[in-house]
């Protein structure tokens, strides 16, 4: 076992590794990265992700890791026959999740306590503090949430309670720009996002620079492993600040964290949603118009930039038609 290999698409990814006795960190890297991926452990040295293109980028970048600590590494595509079924193995990772998510809630019950007591405003900076970090916790365990584990909906709106309290006596919401004071703390940012955009790049790029920091500029990287510098926000990219979580893309998100109450924002996340993750949720008329747009100006266009200004255009006409609409 000295190589790296992938083969015909089926159910699920297995990676399977050796690691050397030294040096002994190895050991803890490894271990630490596989937790940061979702992955759970099906036999010794034998872990699972379910298998798409991400998982499939994810393991292959793990396997280059531990072939150059020394080690060897097998990535394959599996069906499970016998012993471990798929509904089993599907439940190992929810309940993964769902452990991750109780911790989440329990750090943030005690915040919910100490925001109670009187809180002084030292104390309540403090607070806000750490509700922003389990948030940027909940966002990293929704993005390997990968069957929505039921846990995430108890601390989803724990969190928000926390945040709505904290907000209370603060800035008022920005109108003219639409945005909320969390997300005016992004104004004037490189935001940084995959090359190529597609679909919800291209839409959450116009939602950023028309909604939340119409001073935005955009940056275009390869891979997934990129890592901010400062003054930089990812979207839509693995461990991105705001990228998928659960069922809902990146626009989606975008929109619910920045607190855009916008029957039109609305209205395009569902088309948004059902282009980008393909499942049929909305089934908006206009989906099927929209993505044949965007597909066309992704094929006539090469350069980034040129198919974010090309795509504004489209839904910088599509969000009035829905103004008109949704009055």
């Amino acid at each position: 076992m000295n190589d790296v290999g992938l083969f015909t698409k089926t159910a699920w990814l297995l990676l399977i590794h050796q690691l050397p006795d030294k040096p002994a960190y190895a050991r803890v890297k490894v271990w630490r990265r596989l937790q940061d991926l979702g992955a759970v452990i099906v036999k010794n040295a034998v872990y699972a992700l379910p298998n798409n293109e991400e998982t499939q980028e994810d393991f292959a970048w793990l396997a280059r890791e531990i072939v150059e600590l020394g080690g060897e590494a097998l990535v394959c595509e599996a069906q499970l026959v016998e012993g471990l079924d798929d509904r089993q193995l599907t439940e190992m990772f929810v309940t993964a999740r769902n452990e991750d998510y109780a911790r989440l809630d329990e750090e943030a019950r005690e915040l919910e306590s100490r925001l109670a007591s009187e809180a002084s405003d030292g104390e309540r900076n403090e607070i806000a503090n750490q509700v922003a970090r389990l948030r940027k916790q909940l966002s990293e365990i929704a993005a390997i949430d990968f069957f929505v584990a039921d846990g995430r909906d108890t601390t989803e709106r724990r969190l928000a309670g926390l945040e709505a309290r904290l907000q209370e006596g603060s800035e008022a919401m920005n109108t003219e720009q639409g945005m909320s004071t969390a997300a005016s703390a992004f104004a004037s940012k490189v935001w940084v996002t995959r090359e190529h955009v597609q679909i919800d790049r291209i839409a959450s790029a116009w939602l950023i620079r028309r909604f939340i920091d119409p001073k935005a500029r955009f940056k275009f990287v390869p891979g997934r492993s990129y890592t901010p510098r400062q003054g930089e926000v990812r979207f839509d990219m693995f461990e991105g600040e705001y990228t998928h979580e659960g069922d809902r893309c990146t626009f989606e998100v975008l929109v619910a964290r920045a607190g855009l109450n916008d029957p039109a924002l609305g209205a395009i996340g569902e088309i948004i949603h059902d282009i980008d993750l393909k499942d049929g949720k909305y089934g908006r008329e206009e989906t099927a118009g929209i993505r044949t747009v965007i597909a066309g100006i992704a094929a006539a266009h090469r350069d980034d930039e040129q198919r974010l200004a090309r795509g504004a255009a489209v839904l910088d006409d599509l969000y009035e038609s829905f103004k008109v609409q949704l009055r």
